[in-house]
């Protein structure tokens, strides 16, 4: 036996940072009981990663090992905060850790952002993805000239998948719905707005290569916006700034002749000052940045400068923010629970991990090391205490209104999803509806 044998710790989510605590515990012999408020596991692969890029999702499989591991159990359609207390899991187990992650998008508090046709991205993403909390979403396919504001990764994959024509979707796990809407799709412009310059992008290279590879879409870039300050040029020449320079050389890169159906507008230097329409957003005003300070240094300041962009849809990639499930500990404005290396300043068992720890940053891979400080600060806080026996889930499956999911019930739903999108030539079909999940994994127990 090990020094933790018998220790029993309940997490909340079952996304990537979640499954990382869990492996790193598991590797000590702790029994590990994970809890989600879907009925289906891995979070943001499975709802965040775009659904051209069929290679990111490969991760699920190491989390499905994870699941298969002795003292491991995963116990779906739980919404912790709502039909189980928090309070139960910190009562009958060990430690908890939260890893429910940060699923709602930011907006930049400016005027006309609740106009119709305004989105965040996390709504975006969610409703091509098949997020059963996002279906209800109302995108419009006859809008012509949509506007994204931010510079990230997100913000590129939404321009990639808005940009695609439907065969370019065909072959992705797009949900059928959203192919649909899409294949009607009448937009011609995707403006990409962001606050600093070509030179400060820190985009992943392979995604905004891909860009210009679309069938039907080419790049433009607005304005002289690949013109450089002498700062910006000094940081693009530094060695250790790889990214950035590849990035710049990308832009430089980009052939466009007019020809195609759809183009992808980069701003740079400009930020979103409101919007305007009668019945919907029609117009986006946009202040003009510059750059002052030395290279590394640089901070965009504005300059008073303001222009219009005409759309009739505006996309807020700006980032992600989350809820907390306790009333104190938790930093509304960076919508992460204060924490010390993961530990949560209660001191009453209760630990963080990923996003909801340290904000919305990073990439998947990013999570491991995460979790890995939070669990070695939790595995060193249980060996100066001493041991008591604790129920588990033996104590919390009776408090239960609704039958719980398995992980032996995603695999009921992960084949039926297999098997409906081989059919459609696709990876799989996603079942977006959490009564139609109950519903199959109810048959498949009988």
């Amino acid at each position: 036996m090990t020094a933790h044998t018998g220790f029993k710790v309940a997490i909340v989510g079952a996304g990537p940072s979640g499954f990382y605590a869990a492996e790193e515990l598991l590797n000590n012999e702790v029994q590990v009981d994970m809890y989600e408020k879907l009925p289906v596991p891995f979070g943001l692969v499975r709802y965040g990663v775009a659904p051209d890029h069929q290679k990111l999702k490969l991760v699920a499989k190491v989390f499905d090992r994870t699941a298969r591991r002795e003292n491991f159990n995963f116990f779906g359609n739980v919404n912790v905060g709502e039909s189980l207390s928090l309070q139960a899991l910190q009562t009958h187990y060990h430690a908890v850790i939260l890893t429910h992650g940060a699923s709602q998008g930011r907006k930049p508090g400016i005027p006309g952002e609740d106009l119709h046709g305004c989105y965040t991205a996390a709504d975006l993403v969610g409703w091509y993805n098949g997020h059963p909390d996002f279906q209800d979403l109302a995108f419009d396919p006859s809008c012509r000239s949509v506007a994204i504001i931010g510079h990230g990764n997100v913000a590129i994959d939404i321009a990639r998948i808005l940009a695609k024509t439907p065969a370019e979707l065909a072959s992705s796990d797009i949900t059928s719905a959203a192919l649909h809407r899409l294949s009607t799709s009448r937009i011609e412009t995707i403006h990409l707005i962001g606050r600093r310059g070509p030179a400060q992008t820190r985009f992943t290279s392979q995604e905004l290569r891909e860009l210009g590879e679309l069938a039907d879409a080419e790049v433009w870039i607005a304005d002289d916006g690949l013109t450089l300050n002498a700062a910006s040029r000094e940081e693009l020449q530094d060695k250790k700034n790889l990214v950035a320079s590849k990035n710049y050389e990308i832009f430089t890169g980009f052939s466009r002749s007019g020809t195609k159906r759809r183009r992808i507008v980069f701003h740079f230097m400009k930020f979103p000052v409101a919007m305007y329409g009668k019945d919907r957003v029609e117009e986006l005003h946009v202040g003009l940045n510059e750059l002052e300070g030395a290279a590394f240094q640089q901070t965009a300041r504005a300059t008073g400068v303001e222009s219009r962009i005409p759309c009739d849809a505006v996309v807020f990639s700006i980032g992600y923010r989350g809820n907390g499930l306790l009333q104190s500990g938790f930093d509304a404005a960076q919508s992460v629970y204060v924490n010390t290396e993961g530990r949560l300043p209660s001191g009453d068992g209760l630990y963080a991990a990923g996003w909801i720890k340290r904000g919305a940053t990073g990439v998947i891979g990013t999570n491991k090391p995460c979790a890995q400080e939070t669990v070695a600060s939790l595995l060193a806080d249980l060996r100066t205490e001493p041991q008591t026996a604790k129920a588990g889930s033996a104590a919390i499956l009776p408090l239960l209104t609704d039958i719980p999911t398995s992980f032996s019930d995603w695999e009921s739903i992960d084949r039926e999803e297999q098997a409906r999108g081989q059919a459609a030539g696709k990876p799989r079909e996603k079942i977006v509806h959490i009564e139609e999940c109950l519903a199959l994994t109810a048959a498949s127990r009988r």
